[in-house]
């Protein structure tokens, strides 16, 4: 007998064969993902890529714009010798205009007070505080019998003006001119030391005078760098240092025209200014200087960055004694 099926009220007849096609089509299927979700999954992403970019590029806009607030930390407020417990009466409160309207203050800081000793050290400090925060170094520098002369940068100390690397390298050739033919004082007899960002000033100030084939007695650097470009890249890996920094001091590529005696001091625990950048300034300076004395880096195991003095004062002022002495020895030979 032949199967039919009544559906309805119509009267019409499904095969078994329509009803199983029937139920066919209306099984539910596995979903599928639409295109449409596809797209607005994309948008997403790049919008979220886009806001990411965007993010970045302020970053890098802020840091470009406020570049020199990250370098430069002035203590602008004026100080006394007196303050840090300086003895007055041995320190002589220096004044130096050096453009319109921009006057550096500074100390010479005498062994004997009212006579100058026969050789002067040069100071260039770090980037922070002023100079009441250099007393320990002055009062070091005494003991080993060296005047001390130290001017603070631009805007630093009670000094007029705003820091910038051109500017810097401006006022320390005027400070040397100051001490040479103000002053008296012949290039044999001074001593250009730096520390940190200061190791990139006195190291540009020396290069800027063996341009014009003049030689200090020698030249002292203490935590400083290769470049400030090194080590802006080491602090801000994800930045593009090399191609925003203005201020850059490539002391590397300067210090192989140096040719005064060269003493170098590293914290090895420096987390400011990386040992490693100390070590690769030390490797582009000449092996000897052009009396014969050959360069010298000393290693301070227990020194971070800014307590060489409190971890190692011995030990830098015994570096300091021998160098000195070297000096002096070969400059007796050589006569």
């Amino acid at each position: 007998m032949r199967s039919t099926w009544r559906i309805g009220v119509t009267g019409q007849h499904l095969r078994p064969r329509n009803l199983y096609l029937l139920g066919k089509h209306s099984m539910p299927q596995p979903a599928q993902p639409s295109l449409t979700a596809t797209r607005q999954l994309l948008r997403l992403l790049q919008r979220l890529i886009l806001l990411l970019c965007l993010c970045y590029f302020g970053v890098l806009l802020l840091f470009a714009g406020l570049q020199r607030k990250l370098i430069y930390a002035p203590d602008p407020r004026s100080v006394q010798p007196q303050q840090p417990d300086l003895d007055p009466q041995r320190v002589e409160q220096l004044t130096l205009n050096v453009g319109k309207n921009v006057r550096l203050l500074g100390w010479w800081s005498r062994v004997t007070p009212g006579r100058d000793s026969q050789h002067v050290v040069l100071l260039f400090p770090g980037n922070g505080g002023n100079r009441g925060n250099r007393a320990p170094l002055l009062k070091l520098w005494n003991s080993l019998g060296y005047d001390a002369i130290l001017f603070d940068y631009r805007g630093y100390g009670g000094s007029t003006g705003s820091p910038s690397e051109s500017a810097m390298a401006h006022d320390a050739l005027a400070i040397w001119s100051e001490l040479t033919t103000n002053r008296g004082l012949t290039p044999e007899r001074i001593i250009v030391s730096g520390q940190s960002l200061g190791g990139g000033v006195a190291t540009r100030l020396v290069w800027d005078l063996k341009q014009k084939r003049v030689t200090p007695r020698g030249l002292i650097l203490t935590a400083t760098f290769s470049s400030l470009t090194d080590a802006g890249a080491y602090h801000y890996p994800w930045l593009p240092v090399s191609l925003v920094l203005i201020d850059r001091y490539p002391s590397a590529q300067r210090i192989g025209a140096i040719n005064c005696p060269l003493l170098m001091l590293h914290g090895q625990r420096d987390r400011v200014v990386p040992y490693a950048l100390g070590q690769k300034l030390f490797n582009h300076a000449p092996a000897t200087a052009e009396n014969g004395l050959p360069k010298q880096f000393i290693s301070l195991p227990n020194a971070d960055h800014n307590d060489i003095l409190q971890t190692q004062a011995a030990e830098v002022a015994a570096a300091y004694r021998q160098f000195l002495l070297a000096i002096d020895q070969r400059t007796d030979g050589d006569r």
